[in-house]
């Protein structure tokens, strides 16, 4: 895969990379830091890359909310080389799929 400055690229593998669950459980993090919130990551929907000066990722991802399950969006700014990460945006998308079929 060949990554274009400013495009926007699918994460192959999202769901199992380490990278990506990482960002999502800081998003989730500092999103009850600042919110004074209580969510427990649960998993990564997907996510999609966007080279800049550093990295912007944006992840969907499903967390747990007391009792039930809901999909954010986040968009975080890596910048390795300074040990930079900024959630610069995490937002409610709605209420996760229930796993059951009843």
């Amino acid at each position: 895969m060949s990554e274009v400055v400013g495009g926007v690229t699918v994460v192959e593998g999202s769901k199992n990379s380490l990278e990506i669950q990482d960002l999502a459980r800081f998003a989730v993090e500092e999103h009850n830091k600042n919110e004074n919130g209580v969510l427990e990551f649960v998993k990564v929907i997907s996510a999609k890359e966007q080279l800049v000066s550093g990295s912007l990722y944006y992840i969907t991802l499903e967390a747990k909310d007391s009792e039930r399950n809901k999909v954010y969006e986040t968009k975080i700014w890596d910048k390795p080389w300074l040990k930079l990460k900024e959630v610069q945006e995490f937002k409610f998308l709605g209420d996760a799929p229930s796993a059951s079929t009843t």
